[in-house]
């Protein structure tokens, strides 16, 4: 057990420059940062009625999480994942009108973001703490420590969107019904049938190397982001972004919303390279760049930032703040293990061919959101076949990627409303 002050060292450390995260030391690298040490979470722009706690002993992690609608017990309970480069914070503007609805309300920092601890660090971690179905380990471990058999609803956006659905499709009878929020999911990989019988087996989607292979002919060169999030230099470029980290942030945020007039998102044919240079450069990069150059010239005008309440300064420095203390390391393995052609996660997800996620479900997006459609194929097989009750398909005006951020009560109807239908299905405890 590190001592109080052995904790904040360490922190100390990884906020000036990572030798904490020194590669080779994987005990050096688990972020263990003594949360008492630092200022209160959201730096007092979380609204009034939403608390910051830590749970300790959730599969290896101590999880620190949001939470409203907690004054009274036995309420059905609803658990916020959130995506990337995001936080629990992502969720304070649908959490009290949750609550406000009867449910007890959970967005927790998810592993390897924020101030939830017992993560490695290192961008040479192992990777498999990090793998979807840990990763849905780490939702029923919160679930179970805080007093509840089951949730209402298990909602995911972004990155956190995966989590929601795996969560769902892996253990029904805890996630009662499932939101999707700007990712859809496409299902279980699956597996050759009936091959013993002639049957030819499916021919493999593209990877995301051989797509990269063929965007890097296209004039300009261009390069698929998933591909580079995995890589090494990605943290770096991120972290000491030339404009600084909060200019970062604001430009990265504003690019990928509805306020970026050029995010006119619809189906791609197919996952071409040509079809996929259609997508701006957040997802499909220009080769030469890393995201820090990427988003730069996108940075909105004084103007435009005064006149953005979906997100304000304050609000910009939360995610700063944050970031410049944890790092993005943890943040990325995702990108790693969680999607593309990895193939310990592939096999590991055959396990789950050719079920589907049979609780209620919804999918709620921005229409100014290319993360609807980055995949071409996944939102109609989404609705054909990896959800079998999706009882709404919604995308909101006014909102790009950030969809409950830029229209939360847009959101929080929506919610508020499947819950309420499905509720005799989703909170029989």
């Amino acid at each position: 057990m590190l001592s109080r002050r052995a904790f904040f060292v360490t922190a100390s450390a990884a906020a000036v420059g990572g030798s904490a995260f020194a590669k080779g030391s994987p005990r050096a690298a688990m972020v263990q940062t003594d949360i008492a040490s630092l200022p209160p979470y959201g730096n007092s722009t979380i609204p009034p009625g939403i608390r910051s706690r830590t749970v300790g002993n959730v599969n290896g992690l101590r999880v620190h999480m949001l939470e409203a609608g907690y004054e009274t017990a036995g309420r059905p309970g609803v658990l916020l994942l959130h995506g990337f480069p995001e936080l629990a914070y992502s969720w304070r503007k649908v959490m009290l009108p949750l609550a406000s609805a009867g449910y007890h309300v959970i967005a927790p920092d998810q592993r390897g973001y924020g101030r939830t601890t017992g993560w490695d660090g290192s961008y040479d971690a192992d990777p498999d703490p990090f793998r979807i179905l840990n990763m849905v380990r780490d939702a029923i471990g919160l679930v179970y420590a805080l007093g509840h058999r089951s949730v209402a609803m298990v909602a995911g956006h972004d990155a956190g969107a995966p989590v929601a659905s795996w969560s769902a499709l892996i253990r029904p009878d805890i996630f009662r019904s499932v939101t999707i929020m700007s990712s859809p999911f496409e299902g279980a990989p699956s597996l050759p049938f009936d091959t013993a019988n002639g049957v030819a087996p499916p021919r493999p989607a593209p990877t995301d190397d051989e797509l990269d292979a063929e965007l890097a002919k296209l004039n300009p060169p261009r390069k698929y982001y998933q591909n580079y999030q995995r890589t090494r230099g990605a943290n770096d470029n991120m972290l000491h972004a030339p404009q600084g980290l909060h200019a970062f942030f604001r430009a990265y945020y504003h690019y990928k919303s509805a306020d970026w007039k050029g995010n006119k998102p619809h189906p791609l044919r197919a996952r071409t390279a040509e079809e996929m240079a259609q997508i701006p450069t957040y997802y499909v990069m220009e080769r030469d760049k890393g995201m820090a150059e990427t988003v730069a010239p996108m940075m909105p005008s004084a103007a435009e930032i005064a006149a953005c309440k979906w997100l304000t300064e304050p609000e910009v420095d939360v995610y700063a703040t944050e970031y410049a203390r944890t790092q993005f390391t943890g943040a990325l393995q995702g990108y790693r293990v969680r999607r593309g052609s990895d193939p310990k996660s592939i096999a590991e997800m055959h396990t789950f061919s050719g079920r589907s996620i049979d609780v209620p479900s919804m999918f709620v997006g921005g229409r100014s959101d290319w993360g609807v459609y980055q995949t071409p194929g996944a939102v109609d097989k989404m609705r054909n076949s990896a959800c079998t009750r999706m009882v709404g398909f919604h995308l909101l005006d006014g909102a790009g990627h950030w969809v409950q951020q830029e229209q939360p009560e847009q959101v929080s109807t929506l919610l508020i409303q499947f819950l309420r239908d499905q509720a005799p299905a989703s909170t029989k405890q």
